[in-house]
């Protein structure tokens, strides 16, 4: 697992619960400590909440080994990444790999947005290149949307298929095109709702309570950008209104402020909720 942030932690912590040995790798020391520390958290709740039992915890540890060497991660059969939304760097990260790697692997990029097979021009393998778009809470969230780029094989889609029901999820496929499925649909709802808030519609929580109780939405698309992250939504709405030439996703005043200000979600405790107060 290469990054041990939020998406990358989770990921991490679904595929050792899963049984399988992990990998979590970090270029900053303290990030890694972070990334350890939320899954035992994450995991404590589990068993407070009686889903998980001591044993399960202890072996889930047990089967996670912290790095900050990208070269201890050189015999893993599968990297995934969870970097910042950038090509170049996700990009970096595979060639790094590639130069590292003594066997054969598949590359998973957890992008919520970017092409895959941009992704992999930088490969010499780009059928083993792959997207695996997990979603926050990765212990919580169900839904696996596994992206095929131009050249993915078959077989590296099966593979992926495969690991992601053994760790419990629900893998859909969708063509390499702007925004996959999920983000597309997200991110229209979540920019219409920041629409709605900046014309006084109706303050952020009554939006959000539109739709969960009158959509059966498990959260409201305000709500739900405050997790993901004002500034990584921001980022996905400029990239998905400049590939689709589409106003739909240019993005609010409301939400270029905001980030401007600071106020990017609950990692900064405001964003459209104050998340100190909770």
């Amino acid at each position: 697992m290469l990054g041990a942030g939020t998406m990358g932690h989770g990921i991490a912590q679904v595929a050792a619960f899963a049984g399988y040995k992990v990998i979590l790798r970090d270029v900053e020391k303290d990030a890694l400590a972070r990334g350890v520390q939320a899954i035992d958290r994450n995991l404590r709740k589990g068993i407070e909440r009686g889903k998980l039992t001591e044993e399960d915890r202890d072996l889930t540890l047990q089967r996670i080994r912290g790095a900050v060497q990208l070269t201890e991660t050189a015999d893993a059969d599968l990297f995934i990444e969870a970097a910042p939304e950038v090509l170049e760097i996700k990009q970096s990260i595979l060639r790094e790999v590639e130069q590292l790697a003594r066997k054969p692997f598949i590359f998973a990029s957890n992008t919520s947005s970017l092409s895959i097979t941009e992704i992999a021009r930088a490969s010499k393998h780009p059928e083993r290149v792959i997207g695996t778009h997990f979603f926050n809470p990765v212990h919580i969230m169900r839904l696996l949307e596994i992206v095929k780029g131009q050249d993915t094989s078959i077989e590296t889609v099966e593979t992926v298929r495969e690991v992601g029901r053994r760790m419990k999820k629900e893998p859909i496929t969708v063509r390499d095109v702007p925004g996959f499925a999920s983000s597309r649909l997200g991110v229209a709802l979540g920019l219409e709702a920041m629409r709605m808030l900046e014309q006084n519609v109706a303050s952020a929580k009554d939006i959000d309570t539109a739709m969960e109780l009158g959509y059966n939405h498990p959260m409201g698309p305000l709500r739900l950008t405050d997790l993901v992250g004002l500034d990584v939504r921001l980022h996905i709405a400029e990239y998905l209104h400049t590939t689709l030439a589409s106003e739909t996703f240019r993005p609010p005043e409301i939400l270029r402020r905001m980030v401007s200000e600071g106020k990017l979600g609950k990692k900064s405790g405001e964003g459209f909720y104050r998340w100190n107060e909770q």
